[in-house]
Formats: structure tokens, C-alpha cells, sequence
């Protein structure tokens, strides 16, 4: 009975503290979504169509704040260093985990800085051929590769993106020998992969469609562990050649460490209702972006194992950001 009275007693001084209070009032003002790109992109026409969606759910404006700088550094120190109220949100990207681990001077922990909310949505990334190429399968990659060291170039959108990270995996699970070459964004890259001045290319779905759907790249199969809701037909690198093989960038919400977690669970349950709307649903399908919507605690576990999954692959490939 004392031990009752004792819980009821912590639960009724919550309510009155000023974090209570504050809690069960949120959101009292509008709340700014900060976005480490800039407008234009997928990423921010995703990020307006959520805070769309949420401003009623929440009864406040949910406005986007385009912070883009230093490889999505200079938001996820801002949003780290924010009052921990719930006002200040990140749609961060799988770069909040890899930054740490490719910037020599970066002011956030991935994991101590942040509380996770959810993680929305991952990108669909798809492993691409030129269509001269006699390869037909990731089983044929990997036999071909082998078979001509060093012949084979892969293209990514730049040095410690998540593409290249991701081309750097596939060369260490299959034991094959590949050369890098970098570029400034998928546009240039993507050209020289239809041109055939590179072989081959890990790429979002949203910006290799058009050449996959015109016939002038082959797409192979998704990096993701199961197949994607987006292009349900085409296999994962697992299942077609390279098993275990998994990478799947994400976007997801995080606040600053330390917020209250009503305040969190709150945001949460918000936008998991948003993510089921069917009209959003096909939107993100059409952006090449499979919706998750999974819980705070899944998500801190699935960062933890992203963080680690790429600090292995960092560390033996010794990549550092220009």
C-alpha cells in the first residue's frame, strides 16, 4: 500500500512539475522541423508534406527550416544544441551516425545528442549496370568483377556518402576489387554510368528511375534487406548473389537529448497516424521512399547498428570526407 501511495505520489508531482505541465500542454507554439538540405530535393518536399499533415494532428504550424552545410553537420549541431522542449526537431538522414566517423571536428554524439522519434522512411537504393555490360544479376557482378580486378569502376555521389559507403560494403562482402570514382551528385555521375566511362553505380531509386525505366541503366537489385515496396519486383542484393549484404539509408525524427519523453511519444504517435494516410503513402512510393514509422526505442537500436555497421566499413576502407 506505501509502496502505491509512494508511485502515485512521483506521478502526481510530475504532473505539477514544469516539465509535467509542460508535457501535457505541448505543443503550445509552433514547432520548426530542421532539414540538413536544401529546398527543392525530395528530402525537402518530404519534409513539407509531413509538416503538412502534422500541423492539424498538433494543432501548431510545423514549419521547415532548409539548413544545409558542411555534409549535414551544420543542422545536427544545431538541433543538438536547441532547448530539449520538442519545439526544435531534426529530419535527419543516415549522415547524422557517419559524420562523426568521416569529420575530424564535428560538436554532436549520433547517440548522446539526440533522442529518436522515428525513423519515417528509408531511401530506395538501387545497384545499376551499364546496359553494355554482360552482367545480368549480382551473381554475375561478383563473378565478373573476380574475374577482372580492378577493370570494374563504381560511381558515387561523393566521397563518405552513403552511396560510396555503400559500394565499399559490396567490394568487402564479395571480395572484389573496384575502383572508386567519386562525383558531385548523381546528375554527373549517373551520365558517366549511362555514357559506359563507369561500369557501375549504387544510386537512389528516385534519381535512377527515369534512365532504369528508359532502358539505359540495368538495375541489379535493392540494397535494403527485403525487397521494396517501391519496385517490388526487382530482388535484393542478398537474395540475388551477395547474402547477408544490407544497406538501407534512412530519414528519420530526432530531438535534442534529453526532451521529455511524453513530448516524444506525442511527435510519435502524430506522425505513425500521418505515415498511414494512403494519399502520403503512394506520394512516397512515387519519391522512391518505403515509409517505417517504427518506435523510439527501434529506432535508437536499428541507429545503433547503422553507426556500427558503417564504422567497421570506414575504418577498413580508411575513408575520410574531402
Amino acid at each position: 500500500m506505501k509502496a502505491m501511495c509512494t508511485a502515485a505520489s512521483v506521478a502526481a508531482a510530475f504532473l505539477i512539475s514544469p516539465v509535467g505541465a509542460s508535457a501535457q500542454a505541448f505543443p503550445e507554439k509552433p514547432i520548426r522541423m530542421v532539414l540538413p538540405f536544401p529546398p527543392g530535393g525530395v528530402t525537402d518536399i518530404l519534409a513539407r508534406a509531413l509538416a503538412e499533415k502534422l500541423s492539424p494532428r498538433l494543432g501548431q504550424p510545423v514549419i521547415v527550416d532548409n539548413k544545409p552545410g558542411a555534409g549535414t553537420v551544420l543542422a545536427s549541431d544545431y538541433v543538438a544544441r536547441a532547448p530539449a522542449d520538442g519545439y526544435t526537431l531534426l529530419l535527419a538522414a543516415s549522415s547524422l551516425g557517419t559524420a562523426p566517423l568521416l569529420y575530424d571536428k564535428v560538436g554532436y554524439d549520433a547517440i548522446k545528442s539526440f533522442a529518436p522519434i522515428t525513423q519515417v522512411a528509408s531511401v530506395v537504393h538501387v545497384l545499376v549496370v551499364n546496359q553494355e555490360l554482360p552482367i545480368k544479376s549480382v551473381a554475375e557482378l561478383v563473378t565478373y568483377a573476380k574475374l577482372h580486378p580492378g577493370k570494374l569502376n563504381y560511381a558515387s555521389t561523393g566521397t563518405g556518402t552513403s552511396t560510396h559507403l555503400e559500394g565499399e560494403l559490396f567490394k568487402s562482402m564479395s571480395k572484389t576489387y573496384m575502383v572508386h570514382i567519386p562525383y558531385k551528385g548523381s546528375g554527373p555521375a549517373l551520365t558517366d554510368v549511362v555514357g559506359g566511362q563507369v561500369g557501375v553505380m549504387i544510386d537512389a531509386l528516385g534519381s535512377s528511375g527515369p534512365f532504369i525505366k528508359s532502358g539505359k541503366l540495368r538495375a541489379l537489385a535493392v540494397t535494403t534487406a527485403k525487397r521494396s515496396q517501391s519496385v517490388p519486383e526487382l530482388p535484393t542484393v542478398s537474395e540475388s548473389g551477395l547474402p547477408g549484404y544490407e544497406a538501407m539509408p534512412w530519414l528519420g525524427l530526432v530531438a535534442p537529448a534529453g526532451t521529455p519523453q511524453p513530448v516524444i511519444d506525442r511527435i510519435y504517435r502524430e506522425v505513425v497516424e500521418v505515415l498511414k494516410e494512403p494519399e502520403l503513402r503512394e506520394r512516397f512510393k512515387g519519391w522512391g521512399l518505403d515509409i517505417i514509422g517504427n518506435t523510439p526505442a527501434e529506432f535508437t537500436s536499428f541507429l545503433r547498428r547503422d553507426i556500427d555497421q558503417w564504422s567497421r566499413v570506414i575504418s577498413s576502407a580508411k575513408i575520410k570526407a574531402d
